[in-house]
């Protein structure tokens, strides 16, 4: 099993492997079913998680998340898929509660030995977040795919959600970005970058609960999007503009270097795509491709200032554009 690479059995690579923003948003148009008065976040600006009232002091956050091995491990990419799933509650300012586990498994390709040790990467990073894993879903599927169905909860009056930034508010991001690049060299050559997979094995447990302590109101996780795609998004949903200074923005050992080396997921490239119309910039390719990475577990963009962390803008009064300096 030590020479298995599982990044080879999968097309992308964690949340690379998303759907364009574009697509996706095109697919779901128009769906709404019913109407329940407890939904307080739901489907309208696409936000990390569902937040439904319970009562007037208790709100349910529940999400989903899993993705085709971004690692070759079997037990990291385990860790760092719960860990991304988890990211979810997070960044809606929620305490996890428990999680399931959902595998999809080519079984007639890989070793059923493998499943115990991406189980046990989620179930180590569950137990760092201080839940139980209750249960889980699994299927035979062509590619191995694994993540996690989260719970938490959070009282309504401090949730942190994608519309409702403000103008003039610092904006914080709480973990360097690079891991897109990294993994796609990581997929094509076999090198190891322990940076990235510190970045991606970190709970936003501390930045989530710092930011929550400092009153911000919006925030989302930093993942298949890229910085720039879930900034756009954020703005967007907010009625609000935001200027970032490329230079603050913290990046991964080794993200310039595989950038100029040409080692751009596909991913990346859409997400560029998709938001550049929403850019102001008069940066270079590379530069551009870097802040619309595509992450895998990334950080918390925080509209405010959170004890820390980097500040690596500010938001204006605009219309849901982005500035890039």
């Amino acid at each position: 099993m030590d020479t298995i690479r599982l990044t080879q059995f999968a097309a992308g690579g964690g949340c690379a492997c998303k759907i364009p923003p574009g697509e996706l948003e095109d697919a779901v148009q128009g769906l709404v079913g019913f109407t329940d008065p407890n939904v307080i976040v739901g489907l309208d600006d696409g936000d990390d998680a569902a937040a439904i009232r319970v009562r007037d002091d208790l709100a349910v956050i529940s999400t989903a998340d899993f993705f085709t091995p971004v690692v070759d491990d079997a037990y990291t990419w385990g860790k760092i898929a719960a860990v991304n799933a988890l990211s979810d509650v997070y960044a809606m300012g929620g305490t996890p509660i428990t999680a399931i586990n959902l595998l999809g498994w080519p079984r007639d390709v890989l070793p059923q030995e493998l499943i115990r040790e991406v189980l046990r990467g989620g179930l180590d990073a569950a137990t760092e977040a201080g839940i139980s894993v209750t249960g889980g879903h699994s299927i035979s599927a062509p590619e191995p795919i694994y993540g996690m169905a989260a719970t938490g909860t959070a009282d309504p009056a401090r949730l942190m959600r994608n519309d409702a930034a403000e103008a003039g508010l610092p904006i914080t991001l709480t973990k360097p970005i690079g891991s897109g690049l990294l993994n796609n060299r990581h997929k094509a050559t076999g090198d190891w970058f322990d940076g990235a997979v510190e970045v991606m094995t970190t709970l936003n447990r501390d930045a989530s609960e710092k930011a929550v302590a400092a009153g911000a109101k919006a925030a989302t996780d930093v993942t298949g999007f890229g910085l720039l795609g879930h900034l756009y998004k954020m703005c967007r949903a907010s009625g609000v503009d935001a200027v970032v200074d490329f230079k603050s923005i913290p990046l991964i050992d080794g993200a310039l270097d595989t950038i100029k080396a040409g080692f751009i997921p596909g991913g990346s490239r859409r997400n560029l795509d998709w938001v550049r119309p929403n850019v102001d910039s008069d940066l270079s390719e590379e530069e551009l491709l870097i802040a619309a990475d595509a992450q895998t577990s990334g950080g918390l963009l925080v509209i405010g200032e959170v004890p820390g962390y980097p500040v690596i803008g500010e938001t204006v009064a605009g219309t849901g554009r982005v500035s890039l300096r």
